[in-house]
Order: structure tokens, then C-alpha cells, then sequence
């Protein structure tokens, strides 16, 4: 122990620990508004301080010291708890996990094969309204090519993709797949919304 940890361990900084008690006790109250988890706020506070001791400068404020280390205590336990979820009954746990990401990244590679596939028009198409989430007429105007023109490329593409990844509906993705068939005429859905 160090010259300054013995001298801050004196008998008269302990009985300002001790008498500091009551206050810090309401005080805590004051920030939790329940008894039980106050007396846990005070107790964490006094292991605090007395590891610190040491870093406490004698023949200043003991309860401003102590009242500080609560407060911060609160605070942080405040800022984690704020991110958990109350689940008693582990139902929202279950429903975290994480499947397997390989059935997804073949998935993808299959998509991405059967993309290569289309004719240029039909990928450029689909890839423009689809992927990158431009309307037609912003399509049509980068492709020179009519709005209607723009439509039907599109519409052949995810129809010729349907075709070539077997996709017949829903049922056909897994759970964790990012795009899926709709249910009328096998239109797919990327990541940034539906390709008409």
C-alpha cells in the first residue's frame, strides 16, 4: 500500500465514508426511485471509492466525492440498460439467432450467376429500376429507350430470372433471404424495393 492509500485510510476518512451513508442512500432513491436497487447503487459506490481511496484528496469533499461516483454509476448502468430488452421468458433470445449464413451466400452466387445470364438490356434494366432504385422514367432516360420499352425489360428479366433459379413463390426463400418472388407474376424484391 502506498504512502498515500495508508494515509486516505486514516480512521477519519472511513467514518466519512460511513457517515456519508444516509445521504448517499436518498440520494439514490432519488435517482432510481426503488430502495432495493439503491442499496445496491450505494453499495457498488462504496467498493468504488474504497478501491480508489488512494486517487481521494484528504481534507476535501468526501460526500461531493462519493455523491459523484453514484451519479456515474447510475448513469452508466442507465446508458447500458437503455440497449437490453426485458426477457424473462428467453422468447425474444430465440428469436435472435443467427442462421447459418452459407445457404445465403450460395444463394447469392446463384442469383448472381442467373443475373449474368440476362441479356445485357434485361440486366441493365433490372439492375437500374431494381437494385439501384430509380423510377422508369429516369431508366428509360439513362438507356435512351421509351418508358414502356423500360417496363418490359424489367418485367422479362425477373420473369427469365424466376425461370432460371426455379423460383415458383415465397415458399421458394429461405428465411433470411433478402429478395423474394411476389406472389403475382414472380417479381422480385431487392433490398431497395419492389421491381414492377
Amino acid at each position: 500500500m502506498t504512502l498515500a492509500a495508508e494515509r486516505n485510510t486514516a480512521p477519519e476518512i472511513r467514518g466519512a465514508l460511513i457517515a456519508a451513508i444516509p445521504n448517499l442512500r436518498a440520494f439514490a432513491i432519488s435517482l432510481c426511485g426503488n430502495p432495493d436497487r439503491a442499496d445496491d447503487l450505494v453499495q457498488e459506490t462504496l467498493v468504488k471509492a474504497w478501491a480508489n481511496i488512494s486517487s481521494f484528496t484528504a481534507g476535501t469533499n468526501m460526500p461531493a466525492w462519493l455523491f459523484t461516483i453514484l451519479r456515474n454509476l447510475f448513469y452508466s448502468e442507465y446508458r447500458k440498460r437503455r440497449r437490453e430488452v426485458d426477457d424473462p421468458d428467453g422468447e425474444m433470445a430465440g428469436r435472435l439467432s443467427t442462421l447459418p449464413n452459407q445457404a445465403s451466400h450460395m444463394d447469392f452466387l446463384d442469383f448472381k450467376d442467373a443475373l449474368q445470364k440476362l441479356p445485357a438490356d434485361q440486366r441493365e434494366a433490372l439492375i437500374l429500376v431494381g437494385a439501384s432504385g430509380m423510377g422508369y422514367e429516369e431508366a428509360a432516360s439513362i438507356c435512351g429507350c421509351a418508358v414502356g420499352t423500360m417496363k418490359s425489360r424489367v418485367n422479362r428479366a425477373r420473369n427469365r430470372l424466376s425461370e432460371l433459379l426455379s423460383i415458383k413463390g415465397n415458399s421458394d426463400f429461405d428465411s433470411d433471404a433478402r429478395w423474394s418472388a411476389a406472389q403475382s407474376g414472380g417479381g422480385v424484391e431487392f433490398e431497395s424495393g419492389w421491381v414492377d
